[in-house]
């Protein structure tokens, strides 16, 4: 065999001493194959130097061996955000070992949908996981009739029951960390939402509202986007209403960063004057001064269920839905 020459299936099954047939069951699986046979059937592919057509193995299957990540927020938000590299980096690892390549997309605009969606529909990926997606976002549509397997990291509000997704027990860590506030004796605690037309933004505050109970206030809560400068002027905003306000719940570690900025701005001190509690545990929650008390969200753990369930739906599996517990981490801010 030539040193120029890709090593063949042949080559493969000459090495391990099996059939061609044999080396084609260890490649699709592994099914009907002896430990014996297949350990033989690896180290030749490993001293052979084999690697799989996809394409070949694709006209097969009928499979691409590839999904996409879809984020419907700007793309900047891919890089200001730490969650979603977290998210995409956990996919990436998960996909790898079933042999699976990943792209990226950004779907912030109805154009971006339409291009996705017929990328998608044209057979070039075999699934899509989904991130971010708001209530009321057409992208669930188009994907249902171009009949591509989906799978959503927290599904938007009214799609609980009709798609797989994996979230967080986001009320449990709202709960959770306003508890926590108040077992440090503070009593005027306000809180900065995530978005509200999704499932985390939701959850947080209904966690929120589970501890306050008959004494919420509207004037209490400010909606942000999950972006520091949100997070800033929702602060600034609540300093106004509430100046006597000793503790906030800030639904994600970035908000939280903006909201420090504003605390430092109006003269506060972090937790004297105001404790500050965040969610995630995301790398803005070390980063920030003092270090943020934060709910952890198991990152690694999602993006590992999105997968299963991925390739649970593209087997033809039915939705089921993954809920994974939080924890309250306790730091410098509160």
């Amino acid at each position: 065999m030539s040193g120029r020459q890709r090593p063949t299936i042949e080559d493969v099954a000459e090495q391990a001493g099996v059939s061609r047939g044999t080396v084609s069951r260890v490649l699709n699986g592994g099914h009907y194959v002896s430990p014996g046979t297949l350990d033989a059937v690896n180290r030749a592919i490993k001293k052979t130097g084999y690697v799989v057509n996809h394409h070949a193995r694709s006209l097969v299957t009928q499979r691409s061996e590839s999904v996409a990540f879809i984020l419907s927020e700007p793309a900047e938000r891919l890089f200001a955000d730490p969650n979603f590299a977290v998210l995409l980096r956990g996919c990436t690892q998960a996909l790898a070992e079933h042999d699976i390549g990943l792209f990226v997309c950004v779907a912030a605009s109805s154009s971006d949908r339409t291009r996705i969606t017929r990328f998608l529909a044209a057979g070039h990926v075999d699934g899509a996981l989904l991130v971010s997606v708001h209530a009321g976002d057409p992208l669930l549509d188009l994907l249902g009739a171009a009949g591509v397997p989906h799978v959503a990291c927290a599904a938007p509000p009214g799609f609980e029951s009709k798609i797989p997704y994996v979230a967080a027990d986001e009320r449990g860590g709202g709960r959770a960390m306003v508890e926590y506030l108040r077992s440090i004796g503070r009593t005027r605690i306000a809180t900065i939402t995530g978005p509200l037309d999704t499932l985390g933004g939701q959850g947080r505050l209904e966690g929120y509202r589970d501890v306050v109970g008959a004494a919420f206030d509207e004037s209490l809560v400010e909606e942000g986007d999950y972006g520091q400068d949100s997070g800033e002027r929702a602060m600034t905003r609540l300093l106004g209403r509430h100046p006597d306000l000793d503790a906030v719940f800030v639904a994600s570690d970035v908000m939280a960063l903006g909201a420090l900025s504003a605390l430092r701005g109006a003269g506060r001190r972090v937790p004297e004057d105001v404790a500050i509690g965040g969610f995630d545990d995301s790398s803005a929650a070390l980063a920030a001064r003092p270090a943020l008390t934060t709910i952890r969200q198991p990152f690694q753990r999602i993006s590992a269920e999105m997968v299963r369930l991925l390739l649970a739906a593209i087997a033809g599996e039915e939705p089921s839905a993954v809920i994974l517990p939080t924890e309250l981490i306790r730091r410098g801010s509160a």
